[in-house]
C-alpha cells in the first residue's frame, strides 16, 4: 500500500490534515485510526459526552501513574479512540486562549506562531453561526456557536462575576492583549443540534474524495525508517501486520500521548529510556515524551434552592421534556457544552495576566466515582491554573505497541501550581458569595465549609482533583535541547517526518486546547502543501 502522505491518528488534528491535503486531487492520503467509526449516537448528541469519558471502546482507557501530587491516586486520563479522537468525546468548549499564549510561543523562537500569525488559521477553520467579523468567519468546516438559551443560574453567575469586579466580555475569543479579569459565555463546537467533532466537520466531507483512504481499527506499531528518513508506518489490523509507504511524508497526529509513544517505539527518543525498554535507538532526541503539561481541575459545588438546575432536568419527567424539546426544536440541556460560563482571573500577584480559569455549570455531581448529576439542585465551578509549571512525561513501558505508555503529569509538583490552586478555590468561593448567586445557595457540599486553611484546600485538591483533558507539549516545538520539532513541525534531525497535533505546543494554552489543536493542524497542513510546492 502506498500514498503520498500517511497520517497517523484521526483525531482533531488528523481529520483536519486529511481534509486539507486531499483538497488537491493529486495528493494520495492514507489516514490510520486505532479506533472505529463514530457511529455511537452519544457522540453526536452534545450532552452525551457525560457517558463517553470512560467509555470502554471509544476511549483508550488510560490512567495516569499514581503520584504523590494527587495522594497516590491513579487518575483516569480519557483520550478518544474513534474517528474524531477526543473531539468526539470532549465537552465541546470552543475557547482559543489568550493572545499572550501564542506571543509566548513566538518569543521562544518559533517563527510564525504569534497571536497575529495564528489568527488567520483559527478563522480559516471556523463556520461561525453568527455574523462574520474580524475574529470569526463563516465558510470553514468547523461549526461554532455562541451561547443560547442559557439558564437563569448562568445569568446569575455572569452577574455575580461583575459584582466582584470582573469585566463582562461578550466574546471570549475576542480578547485584546492585556485583557484583565473577565467573565463571559462559553462558545461551543456545535452545528445545530449536533456535536461538531473533527470527524463530522472535516473528515466526513473528505471521505467522499477518491484520493483519501481511511483505515480504522488499526494500531500503528512504528514509523518505518531508512536511516534518518521516514518511509512509512507499520500497523496491525485484524491480526495482520501491514505496511503503508509514504512517498512524501509521514505525519504523526496521534495526540500528546500517542505521538511520543509511537516515536519511542520507532527508536526516536531518549537513548537511556529506549535501552530500558529494549528498543534500538535510531535517532537520539531526549525531549520525546518529556514536558507533559495538563490543566489540573478542582471543583466546588453547592446545594441550592429557589432556582432549577440541570440536576432536576436530567431525570424523570424533566428529562423526558428535555428529550422532546431536543427532538422537536434542537434546543435545551441536551445541546449544552460541559460548561456555559467561563471566567479568567489573576490570583497570584506575580502573574502578568489572568492565571486561573473558572468554568461554571448550573448543576452538580453526585458523590462517588461514577459521573452522574446529583439528585438535589446544585451548582458547580471548576478551576485550573492556566500555565502550570509542573512537568510530567509519557514513556513507553515496553517495546510492545499494545502496552499502554506510562503517563504522569506530576500535578502540583511545582509550588506555584499549589499556590494557584488554593487561591483559585478561594476565588470560586468569592464568586459564589456574590449576591447574584448567594441568594440561591443553601450550603457548600464539596469541599465543605470546614475546609478553610491553605493546607485543607490543598489536601482537598490532591484527594479529588483530576485532568481537564488538556494533555499537551510532549513533542514540543522549539530549538532547545528538549525540543522535538522545529517551527515547521518537522522532527529535528529527521527527514519526511512531522508531528502535527497538541503535543507540539511549547507551552499549554491558557484555556481549552481543542480549538488551538485544530488551528495547529490548519497551519501544519498549509506548511505541508507549501513545502511540497517548494
Amino acid at each position: 500500500m502506498e500514498a503520498d502522505y500517511v497520517i497517523v491518528g484521526a483525531g482533531s488534528a488528523g481529520c483536519v490534515l486529511a481534509n486539507r491535503l486531499t483538497e488537491n486531487p493529486a495528493n494520495q492520503v492514507v489516514l490510520i485510526e486505532a479506533g472505529g467509526k463514530d457511529w455511537n449516537p452519544l457522540i453526536h448528541v452534545p450532552a452525551g459526552y457525560m457517558k463517553l469519558l470512560d467509555h470502554p471502546t471509544l476511549t483508550w482507557g488510560f490512567k495516569a501513574e499514581p503520584d504523590p501530587g494527587v495522594n497516590g491516586r491513579a487518575i483516569p486520563f480519557p483520550r478518544g479512540r474513534v474517528l474524531g479522537g477526543s473531539s468526539s468525546i470532549n465537552g465541546m468548549i470552543y475557547i482559543r486562549g489568550q493572545p499572550e499564549d501564542f506571543d509566548h510561543w513566538s518569543q521562544l523562537g518559533n517563527r510564525g506562531w504569534s497571536a497575529d500569525d495564528v489568527l488567520p488559521y483559527f478563522r480559516k477553520a471556523e463556520n461561525w453561526s453568527g455574523a462574520a467579523d474580524a475574529v470569526h468567519s463563516k465558510g470553514g468546516p468547523l461549526y461554532t456557536s455562541p451561547a443560547a438559551d442559557m439558564p437563569m443560574l448562568c445569568h446569575a453567575a455572569v452577574e455575580a462575576g461583575q459584582q466582584i469586579g470582573l469585566e463582562y466580555r461578550p466574546d471570549l475569543n475576542d480578547l485584546p492583549p492585556g485583557t484583565g479579569d473577565h467573565i463571559g459565555w462559553v462558545q461551543q463546537t456545535r452545528g445545530g443540534r449536533f456535536r461538531a467533532s473533527a470527524a463530522r466537520s472535516y473528515l466526513r466531507p473528505a471521505m467522499k474524495r477518491p484520493n483519501l483512504r481511511v483505515i480504522t481499527d488499526a494500531l500503528v506499531h512504528r514509523v518505518v525508517l531508512d536511516g534518518n528518513r521516514a518511509t512509512g508506518v507499520t500497523f496491525a489490523r485484524g491480526g495482520t501486520i501491514e505496511t503503508v509507504t509514504a512517498r512524501a511524508e509521514v505525519v504523526l497526529s496521534a495526540g500528546a500521548i500517542g505521538s511520543p509513544h509511537i516515536l519511542q517505539l520507532s527508536g526516536i527518543g531518549d537513548p537511556d529510556h529506549l535501552e530500558r525498554i529494549g528498543v534500538e535507538t535510531r535517532h537520539a532526541l531526549i525531549g520525546v515524551g518529556k514536558n507533559l503539561q495538563d490543566h489540573f481541575l478542582a471543583r466546588i459545588s453547592c446545594d441550592i434552592q429557589g432556582a432549577r438546575s440541570l440536576n432536576e432536568k436530567s431525570r424523570g419527567l424533566g428529562l423526558l421534556g428535555e428529550m422532546m424539546r431536543y427532538v422537536f426544536t434542537g434546543t435545551g440541556i441536551l445541546t449544552y457544552a460541559a460548561s456555559l460560563v467561563a471566567a479568567s482571573v489573576k490570583v497570584l500577584p506575580e502573574s502578568a495576566s489572568p492565571d486561573v480559569q473558572v468554568l461554571f455549570a448550573p448543576g452538580s455531581y453526585a458523590p462517588g466515582p461514577v459521573r452522574r448529576l446529583d439528585d438535589k439542585p446544585g451548582i458547580t465551578a471548576g478551576m485550573w491554573q492556566m500555565r502550570p509549571q509542573s512537568r510530567g512525561y509519557v514513556e513507553a513501558k515496553s517495546n510492545r505497541p499494545e502496552d499502554a505508555p506510562a503517563i504522569n503529569p506530576r500535578y502540583l509538583s511545582a509550588e506555584t501550581d499549589r499556590r494557584a490552586t488554593i487561591e483559585g478555590l478561594r476565588f470560586v468561593r468569592k464568586l459564589f458569595g456574590a449576591p447574584a448567586l448567594a441568594q440561591y445557595i443553601v450550603a457548600e457540599t464539596v469541599p465543605g465549609a470546614d475546609a478553610r486553611s491553605d493546607d485543607e484546600l490543598l489536601d482537598y485538591a490532591r484527594r479529588t482533583g483530576g485532568t481537564v483533558f488538556h494533555a499537551t507539549c510532549t513533542c514540543k516545538m522549539g530549538q532547545d535541547t528538549m525540543a522535538v520539532v522545529d517551527d515547521r513541525l518537522r522532527v529535528h534531525g529527521m527527514e519526511r517526518l512531522r508531528v502535527i497535533d497538541a503535543s507540539v505546543m511549547p507551552a499549554v494554552t491558557s484555556t481549552n486546547t481543542n480549538a488551538p489543536t485544530i488551528m495547529i493542524a490548519e497551519k501544519g497542513s498549509a506548511m505541508l502543501l507549501q513545502d511540497a510546492r517548494a
